[in-house]
Parts: structure tokens; sequence; C-alpha cells
């Protein structure tokens, strides 16, 4: 992550009015009947569907239980708020951190909701973010085995044809609400004048998140950004992106690469489309396959963004931006659970079509001699004067 700044706000807590036991043996079922009757005269109760916890949480009730079970010994842990609080169930506490999060709401508006107080709200989540960092990490990691990296490089390579493909690259802008007049706050604002963090992610074909770097200030550009991550300084050792080569027809070795977009400096191990005033037929031949393949990336932001609406939305000045990247970081988490929980419930969520609108691309000149030979090697590959 990147260097992050932010003031911690504490506020009064109140008496709640939202209460539970702790249900080591709580059946799930029973669970969720005393909680919408908790949140029946709140706004969460206005879904008229027929499932309402679907509705809420926009996943299934496995993916919660699942999500439960991570953080169960520490959140029975801390499941008593401070001394005006009462003691609120696992359940609850979850509950309350993933409508947090998938809302991105107010903690005023969520806690009006479900009876709470803004900083019962606030202690819930964080609890679960901490967790959540630690017991859900399993889900976002770089392909540890040969076995799991082949399956990746053959689902790429079924979308428009790239070889030895390991990932997609893009960058998201995350919005944040910070005094303008400071002039120390300079540094968020980005090119459309928005205070912001950028995420950065490698996306797998799957949409899952292997990597990101997050927490950068939105002044900082794609380049500079990945110059800084410890992705880039892992490939540059080469204890990253070395997996076998492939031979072609001609003898040539392609190695493994990812894909990025003109934003990103052209690398031995990431390719980045042709670009110029003129291009070839092959070129921009070359660039639509990209493009097709880039689109996961694209894509996995829009979904995180639409699922986790904190993550797409200003952030309140109660979420400092020391915060704020680590919250991120369990969104990605959960992002991915859902998709190796295979959760059907996501799929019913309508996306728009891009994560960043109104964001002008910048144009990275950066090219590496290496990196423009392999470019040139997969046009060649795509479109039939070379194979393997």
């Amino acid at each position: 992550m990147g260097p992050v700044s932010g003031k911690k706000k504490r506020r009064k807590a109140k008496q709640d009015a939202f209460v539970s036991t702790p249900e080591e043996e709580e059946d799930p079922n029973d669970w969720w009947d005393k909680f919408s009757k908790r949140i029946s005269t709140g706004t969460l109760s206005m879904s008229k569907v027929s499932d309402k916890f679907q509705s809420i949480f926009k996943i299934s009730r496995r993916t919660f239980g699942y999500i439960c079970s991570l953080v169960n010994e520490d959140l029975l842990a801390n499941s008593s708020l401070g001394r005006n609080s009462k003691i609120l169930s696992v359940y609850d506490q979850v509950a309350v951190a993933l409508i947090r999060l998938g809302s991105g709401d107010s903690l005023t508006r969520i806690g009006d909701s479900l009876g709470l107080s803004q900083s019962t709200i606030g202690q819930i989540t964080w609890r679960f973010v901490e967790s959540m960092e630690v017991s859900g990490l399993k889900h976002l990691k770089w392909p540890s085995t040969e076995q799991e990296m082949t399956q990746i490089k053959t689902k790429f390579k079924r979308i428009k044809g790239f070889p030895n493909c390991c990932g997609a690259i893009d960058s998201t802008h995350i919005m944040i609400r910070l005094p303008k007049a400071e002039t120390s706050n300079e540094i968020w604002l980005d090119s459309k004048k928005n205070h912001s963090i950028v995420l950065q992610a490698i996306v797998d074909p799957d949409m899952r998140i292997r990597d990101i770097s997050i927490g950068w200030p939105g002044s900082m550009n794609e380049s500079t950004i990945l110059q800084h991550s410890g992705f880039f300084n892992l490939c540059q050792r080469g204890e990253r992106l070395n997996g076998e080569s492939i031979e072609l027809s001609n003898g040539s070795q392609v190695r493994e690469y990812i894909v990025g977009d003109v934003g990103f400096p052209l690398l031995p191990w990431l390719i980045t489309p042709y670009h110029g005033r003129e291009l070839s037929e092959t070129d921009f031949e070359f660039n639509k396959h990209h493009l097709a393949t880039m689109m996961v990336a694209q894509r996995a932001l829009v979904r995180l963004k639409e699922r986790w609406r904190i993550v797409q939305g200003v952030m309140h000045k109660s979420d400092q931006t020391n915060k704020l990247a680590r919250m991120v970081f369990v969104c990605c988490i959960l992002h991915n659970i859902l998709i190796d929980l295979k959760d059907e419930v996501q799929d019913k969520i309508p996306s728009s079509h891009y994560h960043d609108s109104g964001y002008q691309k910048e144009f990275c000149n950066s090219v590496d001699q290496n990196g423009s030979i392999l470019r040139d090697k997969l046009s060649l590959y795509l479109f039939g004067r070379l194979s393997p």
C-alpha cells in the first residue's frame, strides 16, 4: 500500500437500540428473522423483493455464513462495544459491516436505519476490516502453483489469443472528501481536481483480483504508481512472471507477461497497445485483440465499485485516508470471495460500462526495447505469421 494520512475523529457513543446476544449456537435463519424485525422500521425495509436477505446484502446466505466463519473468533472476542453498549452477535456485526461497505452510506444514515450510534457503526466496520485483512488474505494472492497459472494462461488465450498472458492491469480513482483550503491536501487532487486515492489492480480472466497497490494520491499517474509497487520490484528482480517461456515456430521465446493500457510503460513483462498517429493494419488489429483482453480488468473494477459502493462513492470525513486504503483492500478480498464461492447473487447486480468515468488516460511514452520486441512477436503470432 502507498503512504496515506489522516486525522482520527472520535464521536461520543450513545445508547444503542440494536441489541443481540452471542450466537455460538444460534441458527442463521433464527438470526435473520430477528434481524429483519429490528430493521423493519428503518430505511432498509423499503425493498419489496421476495428475498430481503439478498436484496440487502447482495450475497447469498451461504456466502454470508462463510464470511462470518472467517471473522468469528475475532468478533466474538470484541462483541461488547463500549460501556454504554449492549452485546452484539457475530452475525449482527458482520451484517452491519457488510451494509456499511456495500451501501457506502454515511454513518448517520446507516445508524438511523439500524438503530445504532455512529460510533458503533464505525467500530464494528473497523473491527471487521482488521479481522478480514488477516483471515481473508488467502483469497487475494498471486497464483502459487504452476497448475493454477497454466489455467489462467489458458483462459486468457481463449479470450483473444494472447499466449502466456498472466494478468491484466488497470487503475481507478476513489473519491475522498478533504478540505480544499488546506494546502497539505493538494497532493490528493487528481486531474479532474477531485481529492482521490488510486487503486491499481492486476486481474485474472475470471475477474479475480490477484495483486493490488492502494493508497497512492490521485495526483500520481499509472506509470508512477506501478513503479512504486511491490509487484514492479518483484518483476524487475525476476521473482515474478518468471515461469516457463513458450517457443514460437521461428525459435523465438515468449516469456510470461501481463497486459496494460497506454498509461503504463511498455516493459519486457508488461505489454501495452501500439499508439501513434498512423498505425498499420496489423498494429490496429493487435490493439483490438489487446483491448478485448484488457476488458477483464475494466469489468472487475466496475463490479468492485458497483458491489462495494463505499469504493464508488465519496468517502466521508470520518473515514480518513489512513483507514480508507485498508477498507478498499478488504472490499477487494470480499470481491474475490464472491468469485471463489461462485456466488450467483452478484451476477444480478447491474453494472455500468466504465469504472472511472470522465477520466482521460495519460499516455506513457516509456518504451523498453525488449518489451517492444515481445509485442512485435505477439503481433506476428496473433495474425498467423508465427505459431507455437
